[in-house]
């Protein structure tokens, strides 16, 4: 396998300038970006989900009713970056999502998605006996019982899904990332310090409001929205809160996020942790020397 990387990757925590910093390196390459995000996939609410204003690969392409797994999203990846690869010999993948990053870069083998009806049906017998469904795992699949919990309702009826269809929750290799990716890889993270961080997630969330963010998640929600797009930071507090305690929630939930994200990026093998506190261009041209296209 060549040793220039063929994907140049970037992970940070929200707010720490990906989409701005990924465009630029994208530009110098003579290629495109392909999003890893989970909620960016979404038509609907680009305000609140800091859409690119640019076209960008796996954004908006999914009606908010619709629900998005992971190993469909990693087909989707997985055909944009050989693409732009056999075109330009190079892509772009950047996003916060780390599952989704991870999948856009390696062959995870995600279990499948499960039929809507069983899940309905799984999600009413546990409501009617918890303990009993959580007995009902132990006998399919004691090794992914044993990593739930019994009062953990969504991933009881989720290891329920797969045992029925002989999958397990549990992970073959219980490993967040292994070194191994579909093509050779510059897998690049932006860090701040928490005081940027923070200073910048206010700001944002402070323009996301002066943009109509509150119109817009009052539009998205006079349709049905899938669960998955309902996961959405800041839709829940856009629609049960004033705008000035909204805005003070989506801040805090977004710094927790981005604390979460942070730790979740160190965890990662042989990237290379880059000073995102500076201009996007400066950083970009880094990465660019370091994908050695110079």
């Amino acid at each position: 396998m060549s040793r220039t990387p063929e994907v140049v990757a970037l992970f940070g925590p929200t707010g720490s300038g990906k989409t701005a910093i990924a465009e630029s390196v994208a530009d110098a390459l003579g290629t495109e970006v392909v999003s890893a995000d989970a909620l960016q996939v979404y038509r609907g609410l680009p305000i609140l989900t800091n859409q690119p204003h640019r076209p960008t690969h796996l954004v908006a392409i999914r009606d908010l009713a619709d629900e998005m797994s992971v190993g469909e999203y990693a087909e989707l990846a997985h055909a944009a970056i050989d693409a732009l690869v056999a075109a330009t010999g190079r892509a772009v993948l950047a996003g916060g999502t780390g599952l989704y990053l991870r999948a856009a870069l390696c062959d995870l083998h995600v279990p499948p998605a499960v039929d809507r009806d069983l899940r309905v049906r799984l999600e009413q017998e546990y409501d009617t006996g918890p303990l009993a469904m959580y007995e009902r795992l132990r006998a399919l699949d004691p090794v992914a019982a044993s990593r739930v919990h019994p009062n953990d309702r969504r991933r009881v009826v989720r290891a329920l899904e797969l045992a029925t269809v002989g999958r397990s929750l549990a992970p073959e290799r219980d490993r967040l990332w292994s070194a191994e990716t579909r093509r050779p890889t510059l897998l690049v993270g932006l860090e701040l310090p928490r005081s940027r961080l923070e200073e910048r997630i206010r700001k944002r969330t402070r323009a996301m409001f002066e943009r109509g963010v509150e119109a817009e998640v009052a539009r998205a929600l006079r349709s049905r929205i899938s669960r998955t797009a309902a996961s959405a930071l800041g839709l829940r507090e856009l629609a049960e809160l004033p705008a000035e305690a909204a805005f003070e929630a989506i801040v805090t939930r977004t710094l927790r996020y981005a604390s979460y994200q942070r730790k979740w990026m160190r965890r990662i093998p042989g990237i290379v942790l880059l000073d995102a506190d500076r201009p996007a261009g400066e950083v970009s041209r880094e990465i660019v020397d370091l994908a050695g296209a110079r």
